[in-house]
């Protein structure tokens, strides 16, 4: 019993003896546990299909003067016209479009 319980304590000796060098390397680097920053979650882009999609829609329900409407705000005469940066307010301004409220 004796000689197991040498055993433990050499074991554990050694264990202290690691986890002073880890720590030893570790606080030499001038850093502690690095932590990776958020990234923020960002939305896929809408492609012009998609738009496409959704004002077509519009259109063959009845809404096509407003289509028409909502192109001129954006400054253009046809959906390949309006630059892509637009897409997601154009996107939000078409869900109104047909929705009486």
């Amino acid at each position: 019993m004796a000689q197991t319980i040498e055993e433990l304590r050499s074991a554990a000796a050694a264990i202290t003896d690691a986890a002073n060098w880890l720590a030893q390397q570790f606080s030499d680097a001038g850093s502690t546990d690095p932590v990776p920053e958020a990234q923020p979650e960002k939305k896929p882009e809408l492609t012009l299909e998609q738009v496409r999609a959704v004002l077509a829609d519009k259109s063959r329900a009845g809404h096509t003067a407003s289509v028409r409407e909502l192109l001129q705000k954006y400054g253009a005469a046809k959906l390949s016209q309006v630059d892509p940066k637009h897409y997601e307010a154009l996107m939000k301004d078409a869900e109104v479009i047909g929705n009486a409220t």
